[in-house]
């Protein structure tokens, strides 16, 4: 059931702007919820499972038209390809810049920021578009036991 509302709901926004639904569209969508997180080779690869004809090239394209659409969003999660994931999988991310691990955050946990800089400074952060680098535990760990 979820997978026919997601093509309404796909088809609705597009005819909402003038365009029109097509195969791939719907292909790449399907994978960026499939995948919850995914790099764009990652969802090229997948949609490559039921459409080997589809390219990168076209993947990109698509990504980046829903997210204009405010269907899926992308997040950089470090160096290289952005993550992609739909609209409503809203967290921020934690990024080890030691060994690459990310971890899922409530968006919540950033409140009082968002509090401070919309009052001090007018600015309204969108936390949900967030990905945070640092240390993780288990390597802060690590550092401190071989120090």
């Amino acid at each position: 059931m979820a997978a026919v509302e997601t093509a309404r709901g796909l088809r609705k926004t597009l005819h909402d702007r003038g365009m029109r639904m097509t195969p791939q569209r719907q292909l790449v969508l399907d994978a960026v919820r499939a995948l919850e997180h995914a790099t764009p080779e990652q969802i090229c690869a997948r949609v490559q499972e039921t459409a080997p004809t589809v390219n990168i090239t076209t993947i990109y394209r698509t990504l980046d038209l829903l997210d204009r659409l405010g269907l899926v969003r992308h997040t950089h999660l470090g160096h290289g390809a952005p993550s992609y994931s739909v609209d409503e999988h809203q967290h921020v991310h934690l990024v080890c810049h030691v060994c690459g691990s990310v971890q899922e955050i409530p968006c919540e946990l950033l409140d009082p920021l968002v509090g401070t800089l919309r009052e001090r400074d007018g600015f309204e952060l969108d936390a949900t578009h967030l990905a945070l680098s640092g240390t993780c535990r288990d390597c802060l760990k690590q550092e401190q036991e071989t120090e």
